[in-house]
């Protein structure tokens, strides 16, 4: 079994990546494998740049094929906001149900509800060799969230084919059509292309 290192200490992340990669044969290592502490700072301006400044450091310490990814929500009546600051808009330490809210209510009068999950794959390999797969997902701010599945801002994307949110359907159906997955195709697309 091949080994890939994901550069998160998100266990919601983790779990996305081990039900999309494990079927293929991928055995998933993530940060609590690691004897330390590994922090990064992630102070890129595009979800690439965040992606491989967590690569890179992953990839220092263990010198093994790794991958990372930073995501985030683009909200059009928000100039693009949160964006690469998604985990940390309103403070790392505020509810998610909270920043949901607060999103609501600066979409509520704008004419454009549209929004797009953005997903930034960075993958090194061992020998250090660098790439960036990218994934979007085209959706809508509701009104009120809907939805007890999902994580993070999962409650109030509206995703016009599923015709409700993202945190409304099963976590198969979202891993079928998140911008996690699209990112993720190019990546295996790639990996099945190449030995690890």
């Amino acid at each position: 079994m091949k080994s890939l290192w994901i550069a998160t200490g998100n266990a919601h992340k983790l779990q996305e990546f081990r039900a999309m990669l494990e079927p293929l044969g991928y055995e998933i290592k993530g940060m609590q494998d690691l004897d330390v502490n590994l922090e990064v700072e992630e102070n890129g301006t595009t979800f690439e740049e965040n992606a491989l400044i967590k690569a890179r450091a992953l990839h220092e310490r263990t010198h093994m094929s790794v991958i990372s990814d930073d995501s985030g929500l683009c909200v059009n009546a928000m100039n693009g906001e949160p964006g690469v600051h998604s985990a940390r808009f309103m403070g790392y330490d505020s509810d998610y149900a909270l920043k949901n809210r607060a999103i609501i209510e600066q979409v509520k009068q704008s004419a454009d509800k549209g929004a797009q999950f953005v997903c930034a794959i960075a993958y090194i390999e061992a020998d250090g060799t660098e790439h960036v797969f990218r994934g979007v997902v085209e959706g809508i701010i509701c009104e009120t969230a809907i939805g007890a599945h999902g994580f993070g801002y999962d409650p109030i994307f509206y995703y016009p084919p599923y015709q409700t949110t993202l945190a409304n359907v099963s976590e198969e159906e979202k891993n079928k059509v998140s911008h996690r997955f699209r990112a993720l195709q190019q990546l295996i697309a790639y990996l099945e292309g190449s030995s690890l």
